[in-house]
């Protein structure tokens, strides 16, 4: 492998976009436009998605597949993988065979063995890969990280989140529709979000409990995680469809005080009340003392420039610098393996 950088001064990132539905069109490719990178090939296959990005970008090349796009690799520096889940693994593998660097949506595999197959093919290859966790990017995620790094929070011994929708007739889409081994349900969609940030803040998991059903859909729409980290801390973590009173997002209780967060996003809440004040995200809550906590800077686009940043240093020390390193993606699923099995079994597990 040459040692050069993947990008020059002389022009921005080139992204080979492979797939342009909700995720790539909608989250990615806004991402990477904001960041500053240029999208210079799209893979996709339908007719109607070929018409759209020769409407919205008439400077990128169309191909069928990511097979015609790795044909043409020396026109990318990264290949951005937003198709279905169960496709990630052997289009990670492709793009390490063909030497191009690769951003993956979450989750890296549908299980822990087949995440594990992608971070090795990479590795192997020496090609530099990501995933893309841009949850650790969300406001009241840097701003809580923020009262931890700073004390205001004491010692933190449990963290509660909650991704609660309100969907009594589901969306018909392939997430709702799909088998949890082809990526389908709430444990692989929402879980993988919420467990990576439960470990990027209380540290590894030792133990597992979980309650996981699938109540309107084929697929888990209700999944219930407790986590116990190396620590002592734990995570109460809650995906649910199926929920009319969804909320509060986000309750971390420490030594010192408490971290609120209400309304998330705009899913339907029945805590609107404690939103909190524009260039605030939540409150530090100490009994029946609360004042609004200042959001700390940084945003999802920053996940793109750090990759960008990632590229311009020589190949070898890439891999290191990239946003987030994929054996975080394979802790995260072996934590939900380990959640599968101990619903199923109903009793706690062990983490290995």
């Amino acid at each position: 492998m040459s040692s050069a950088p993947a990008t020059s001064s002389s022009h921005p990132v080139r992204v080979g976009l492979v797939g342009y539905g909700d995720a790539g069109r909608g989250i990615h490719a806004r991402l990477v436009d904001e960041a500053g990178l240029s999208i210079a090939l799209v893979a996709t296959s339908s007719p109607e998605r070929v018409d759209r990005v020769r409407g919205e970008r008439p400077d990128a090349v169309v191909v069928d597949d990511l097979g015609a796009q790795l044909e043409r690799r020396d026109e990318v520096d990264v290949v951005v993988r937003a198709s279905a889940s169960a496709a990630h693994v052997d289009q990670v593998v492709a793009c390490a065979e063909a030497g191009v660097p690769t951003v993956v949506e979450k989750p890296l595999g549908v299980d822990a063995a087949s995440a594990r197959r992608a971070l090795d093919a990479a590795r192997d290859a020496g090609v530099p890969l990501t995933v893309f966790h841009n949850r650790r990017l969300d406001a009241e995620q840097l701003t809580l990280l923020s009262l931890v790094e700073t004390g205001s929070l004491g010692e933190v011994f449990r963290l509660e989140r909650r991704w609660d929708r309100w969907r009594p007739a589901p969306t018909d889409r392939w997430r709702e529709n799909a088998a949890p081994a082809d990526g389908g349900g709430l444990v692989l969609d929402l879980q993988s979000h919420l467990v990576d940030s439960a470990i990027q803040l209380l540290g590894p998991v030792t133990h597992v409990y979980a309650d996981i059903a699938a109540r309107t859909t084929p697929a888990d729409d209700d999944a219930f995680l407790v986590l116990t980290h190396a620590g002592g801390a734990r995570s109460h973590l809650s995906a649910l469809s199926l929920a009319g009173a969804p909320g509060p997002r986000t309750r971390v209780l420490g030594s010192g005080g408490a971290y609120l967060v209400g309304p998330f996003e705009a899913e339907v809440s029945a805590f609107a009340d404690l939103a909190a004040p524009e260039g605030c995200t939540g409150w530090l809550v100490r009994g029946e003392d609360r004042e609004p906590v200042v959001t700390a800077p940084g945003g999802h686009a920053d996940f793109y420039r750090s990759v960008a940043a990632a590229l311009a240093l020589p190949r070898e020390e890439q891999q290191g610098a990239m946003p987030v390193q994929p054996e975080d993606a394979v802790a995260v699923m072996a934590v939900l393996d380990a959640a599968r099995e101990s619903s199923a079994a109903r009793r706690v597990v062990e983490m290995g």
